[in-house]
């Protein structure tokens, strides 16, 4: 049986080239995949995976393997920039945006968990910073306690250390203040406040963009709260909705 979640043959031909393929296993690589996407847009228990996949237990066992690994950030590093290539742009992005979401976390427990004031939010802070296309750059989750401001900086700090040419970063105004020449002075970038107009509804310049990704990644109903015992399998849930949203972009 065929899922809306499943990889085309030219989606798999993108991730396939990762792995040992050749190699014989029990179960094909691609339903593991498949496996992992259906999760991730159902929002199902790792447990009620249907039986077409392989078994529950073999996907969550790969999924794991991978994410401790860091392939699920280089295969999404890879889509970033076959999509960056698609559109004319340099491999390397010298521009980008960063925003956050607070999700609430659920009964499973798990740790870096705290209450956004702001929002009236108990649960986790989402961090991403994305091109101007919207592509994911990077993805840090920790408490939603902590403050933008406050966080900025070692987000930042993360996409440049993976990008060394990002010159500009625009924010919105929960960013403003001291974050602004501390990046300046330790990571030699431009942070730019965007700041909202008042009267009516307006689309703020380039802070559309980030805002657009956000709801890409939440329309996979995994992440519709923070379902994960820790932050890094949440960040990884996050890199995988993002690969999801790029194979579909350069195969429309």
């Amino acid at each position: 049986m065929n899922y809306a979640s499943d990889l085309s043959d030219s989606q798999w031909q993108i991730i396939e080239k990762f792995f040992d393929t050749a190699r014989k296993r029990k179960h094909d690589l691609r339903d593991i995949w498949n496996g992992i996407f259906y999760l991730l847009k159902s929002g199902c228990q790792w447990r009620m995976l249907p039986q077409e996949f392989a078994p529950w237990q073999t996907v969550y066992y790969y999924y794991r393997k991978w994410k401790y690994a860091g392939i699920v950030e280089v295969i999404l590093d890879e889509v970033t920039y076959l999509l960056r290539k698609q559109a004319g742009k340099n491999a390397v992005p010298t521009v980008c945006i960063i925003d956050s979401h607070s999700a609430k976390t659920t009964g499973v427990g798990g740790f870096c968990v705290g209450y956004d004031a702001g929002k009236k939010v108990k649960g986790r802070k989402r961090h991403v910073v994305v091109d101007t296309m919207g592509n994911l750059l990077t993805v840090e989750v920790h408490s939603a306690s902590l403050q933008d401001r406050n966080a900025g900086e070692a987000v930042i700090a993360r996409a440049k250390a993976k990008f060394e040419q990002l010159k500009v970063v625009y924010a919105d105004g929960g960013y403003s203040g001291s974050l602004e020449e501390a990046v300046k002075q330790n990571l030699k970038m431009d942070l730019k406040i965007v700041k909202k107009i008042k009267d009516g509804f307006h689309v703020l310049p380039k802070r559309w963009i980030v805002e657009r990704s956000l709801a890409w990644m939440n329309n996979h109903r995994r992440n519709s709260k923070d379902y994960e015992y820790s932050p890094l399998s949440s960040e990884t849930m996050v890199q995988l909705s993002m690969i999801r949203v790029g194979l579909n972009r350069i195969f429309k």
